[in-house]
């Protein structure tokens, strides 16, 4: 079956008790859970925390294709007065869903608040450094990398790299 990138019937949504189940599965997937730098196994719980911590400076968005979640996206402001331009992202895309544009939109929702209601000047992440998917996305939408840091984290018994990455508009 063709894997079509444009034209999914997809909403791009805030986070909502509705999803939390879904978005744990999307989570306890391991090609999602490998790649970043949460437990498996984590509870609905985790995430109706999480939920709760949501803000202003937190926004936390799903993308929804015929009632599926498919793949969510945290876009944080930084809480520090003196980092008040500065947010982080945070993603991930179900394993079926990979190369199909869910990326994209995610990252394009999540960047239209940073650029138009946030006024965020630098936006950043980290992204596992043999996460060349990821990182292409990234790079598409003008994040650059600016340092490698080694032995980030354990994964698969092992530990490895990652990059920190951001996009600074000037």
């Amino acid at each position: 079956m063709p894997r079509p990138t444009r034209d999914i019937d997809l909403v791009i949504t805030r986070l909502s008790e509705v999803h939390l189940e879904a978005v744990n599965a999307l989570y306890q997937e391991p090609a999602v859970c490998r790649q970043v730098l949460q437990m498996p196994y984590q509870s609905v719980e985790v995430w109706r925390k999480r939920l709760e911590m949501s803000s202003e400076r937190r926004l936390p968005l799903v993308a929804v294709h015929e009632g599926q979640v498919v793949g969510a996206i945290t876009l944080e402001q930084s809480s520090r007065i003196r980092q008040s331009h500065v947010g982080s992202i945070g993603m991930g895309v179900g394993s079926s869903w990979h190369g199909r544009g869910i990326g994209t939109r995610l990252m394009q929702a999540a960047l239209a608040v940073a650029d138009d209601w946030m006024n965020l000047r630098r936006v950043e992440l980290t992204v596992f450094a043999d996460n060349a998917a990821a990182i292409a996305l990234y790079r598409k939408f003008d994040f650059e990398v600016e340092g490698q840091l080694r032995d980030y984290a354990i994964r698969d018994g092992a530990y490895t790299d990652a990059l920190t990455m951001a996009r600074v508009r000037r």
